[in-house]
This record gives C-alpha cells, structure tokens and sequence, in this order.
C-alpha cells in the first residue's frame, strides 16, 4: 500500500448533525476533539470540518435534506448505523470530563478481559448532543508477542 496523504489516517469518518457548529463545540469540550479545519458558509453553516484526535480524524457535516443519507441519529428516532470508538489514555478521567460536559453516559467504564492470550481493556460508552453513540478505551495489557 501507498503511504496515505500527509496529516490523514488510513481510515477517517463523517458523522452528519443537525446543528453542526455546536456539535463541533461540544465535541471539543466534552471528548478532547481539536479543530483540524472548519469551513463555514456565508451564513455561518458548516461546509466541511475535520477534528482530529490523536492520529484520527472525523468530519462533522451538517445533516442535508438534499442527501437523504446525511442524517442526524435525532432525526432517525435515535438509531446509529455506525459508532466510533477512540483509545484514551485515562478512561476514567475522561468519562468524568465527558459527563461533565453533559454526555448521557450509555455504560460505565467497565473492564472487558479476553483472555491471557488477547488483551484486556477498559472502557465506557457515551452518547453525544444528538445520538451518536462513542466508545473510548484505556488498553490495560496488551497480548503477548
């Protein structure tokens, strides 16, 4: 495989809102999300987003009646038909500043052990301001080499 574009990960996701702008806000505060770039529209809309998180990188566009795939899981009575799932460096620290900040908290953070041969980690899942449904995990030991 070729080396990906300067700045970008192998994989990136997009993720549509109906009010996009907070939603970026938000994300920032309540997940650790930076602003990679935010192009906003003559009327303040957002056009396209990057935030970025560690290597990765996640678009937040605004959900369109003009694609009828782009939609909120809001406007979809809740349902997600994907989730993201973020390492963290302190799963606890990070469930508090997500609660904080006013994340529904779906699980606790929990440890999930697969065995001595796989690994063993910990982590919780959030909901953010419009559905979408997060993981963030703490790996606690790795599999053996």
């Amino acid at each position: 495989m070729r080396e990906t574009p300067p700045g970008w990960p192998r994989l990136s996701a997009a993720l549509y809102y109906d009010a996009p702008a907070a939603a970026i806000d938000w994300l920032c505060r309540a997940f650790g999300f930076e602003v990679r770039i935010k192009v906003e529209g003559q009327d303040g809309s957002i056009e396209h987003s990057e935030l970025v998180y560690g290597g990765g990188v996640v678009m937040v566009g605004r959900a369109r009646e003009k694609f009828p795939y782009r939609r909120s899981p809001r406007a979809l009575g809740g349902a997600n038909t994907q989730n993201l799932m973020l390492y963290v460096d302190d799963v606890e620290a990070h469930c508090a500043q997500a609660r904080a900040a006013g994340a529904r908290i779906v699980s606790e953070p929990t440890t999930v052990d697969y065995g001595a041969e796989y690994w063993q980690d910990r982590g919780y899942e959030a909901e953010d301001v419009e559905g979408h449904h997060w993981w963030f995990i703490q790996r606690l030991r790795n599999p053996p080499t």
